[in-house]
């Protein structure tokens, strides 16, 4: 998409915002190519964005707020402080996204792939990622209070630090995941994957006992000599 249409479309979008629907037009940027855009600080509140293509833009301190961006090709975009709350993220893929300190409470991410994705102080507060690949994902210091990770991919993810209260890790793939005593506040874990080395912070939960039988535990991988 050229920059010159770009302009346009946010600018009507800005006012069909600003008056309250009855000027302007709804950003619709359905399938558009936005590949390596600067839309830092745009508005794109419930902006239509399914299946865009975002790769690389710059989207930092954006307002993707209630935003559709499911499908969107996110992956390798810099949402640094972005406002992505209720924002709907199903299937999209955020592969190596940098999201640092983004704000996705209560925001759909179910199916979304943040493999590698930096999540570092991320406010994910009730937000939806049951069954997100976030495989090897920095998610230090992130806010996952009530969040639903429930089958969701955390090998080798980064929880250090992370507010783990009243999570939902049923089923989820925690094997090699670096995680603290912060693991105790997690709400539910039955039927979870974890490593071997994880067996000291796993039986600090006060519900251990009750489903110490329905973990699953795996060998911890033999580092390449």
């Amino acid at each position: 998409m050229k920059p010159s249409e770009l302009k346009v479309i946010l600018q009507d979008h800005r006012l069909w915002l600003e008056s309250d629907r009855k000027r302007g037009k709804r950003a619709n940027l359905q399938d558009a190519n936005l590949q390596d855009a600067n839309l830092r600080y745009a508005n794109l509140r419930d902006a239509n964005l399914q299946d865009a293509n975002l790769q690389d833009a710059n989207l930092q301190d954006a307002n993707l707020r209630y935003a559709n961006l499911r499908y969107a090709n996110l992956r390798g975009a810099d949402l640094w402080g972005a406002d992505l709350r209720g924002a709907d993220l199903r299937y999209a893929n955020l592969q190596d996204a940098n999201l640092r300190g983004a704000d996705l409470r209560g925001a759909y991410l179910r199916d979304a792939n943040l493999r590698g994705a930096d999540l570092r102080y991320a406010n994910l507060w009730d937000a939806n990622l049951r069954d997100a690949n976030l495989q090897d994902a920095n998610l230090q210091g992130a806010d996952l209070r009530y969040a639903n990770l429930r089958d969701a991919n955390l090998q080798d993810a980064n929880l250090q630090g992370a507010d783990l209260r009243d999570a939902n890790l049923q089923d989820a793939n925690l094997a090699g995941a670096k995680f603290t005593t912060n693991f105790k506040k997690v709400g539910w874990f039955r039927n979870a994957t974890f490593s071997e080395d994880q067996i000291p912070w796993v039986v600090l939960h006060p519900k251990y006992p009750k489903w110490a039988n329905n973990l699953k535990w795996v060998k911890v991988k033999a580092e390449a000599a």
